[in-house]
């Protein structure tokens, strides 16, 4: 073989059966979009249902009903396209003129959104009143979503607060987790505390699935807030120590982490730690 030659690379990726993505921040946001949209097009529809609800045909059938939906199309997004549906409804009144429904926020000609890098950890840190939702809402998909009710707000926040409840409080005693990754993220978005950041915590169990069990707004990555989250996470089922886990230099975590599983083994994450070698 001669020198410098270049072996090529005959490894092929094979996706996991299970429907694993490799990078599950990102797929954690892909589908995070993707229900955002979902759930805001469904809330105008109700909306909209709501105001006929009282109209009825000449034989007493509901006059405005759901009918299926609009081919699928993608909306590309900062981290790649999202797929979506638009609902339609079938008018059955007699009336020549018929109500059809046509989403403010996601109109037929939208093919692109803006990035949802940032958006969706400034959702989570800065809360979801009405008006941040709505500015939200904007944020992603353009100014045309300023023309959502406040009925249609309101009814996103509670279903989104909802999902995001359940899973916060999901169930971890079925998988053993043997590593973890800690960090905590900054965005570029202003929040109210420009030292708060997402503290992140992905775990692989012993098949190498990796998931996210942890996400927390701290304060400066300071040890209380990593303690709490990892308290919050043994609670929930994570009563077994990790064997490993890799982190950045932040003292916070690696205090925390020796409180609340001292049994674990710590490495530096290489990412990190090579900037400050050179």
């Amino acid at each position: 073989m001669g020198r410098g030659r270049r072996i090529p690379n005959t490894v092929t990726q094979l996706l996991d059966p299970q429907g694993f993505s490799p990078v599950p921040l990102t797929a954690l946001l892909r589908s995070g979009a993707q229900r955002l949209i979902e759930q805001a097009v469904e809330a105008e529809l109700a909306v909209l249902l709501e105001a006929y609800a009282s109209d009825k045909t000449d034989d007493g059938r509901a006059r405005l009903v759901r009918h299926g939906h609009l081919p699928e199309r993608e909306v590309m997004t900062g981290v790649g396209a999202v797929p979506v549906k638009v609902p339609r409804v079938r008018d059955w009144g007699a009336a020549a003129e018929k109500v059809r429904f046509s989403s403010t926020i996601l109109p037929p000609y939208l093919r692109k959104a803006k990035s949802i890098e940032e958006l969706v950890p400034w959702l989570y840190l800065k809360g979801l009143s009405t008006g941040d939702f709505h500015e939200a809402l904007a944020a992603l998909l353009g100014t045309n979503a300023a023309g959502l009710s406040s009925t249609t707000i309101s009814r996103l926040k509670a279903d989104w607060w909802d999902e995001y409840d359940r899973w916060q409080r999901r169930d971890l005693s079925a998988r053993r987790f043997v590593y973890i990754w800690a960090d905590g993220v900054y965005f570029r978005p202003r929040m109210a505390e420009k030292k708060q950041c997402v503290l992140v915590l992905i775990g692989a169990d012993e098949w190498g699935r990796k998931e996210i069990i942890g996400l927390a707004d701290g304060y400066r990555e300071s040890t209380q807030s990593w303690r709490e989250l990892l308290l919050v996470l043994q609670r929930r089922g994570l009563t077994h120590a990790p064997d490993l886990a890799i982190g950045d230099g932040a003292l916070g975590f690696w205090n925390a982490l020796r409180e609340v599983f001292g049994a674990t083994k710590e490495q530096r994450c290489w990412f990190h730690k090579r900037p400050a070698m050179f």
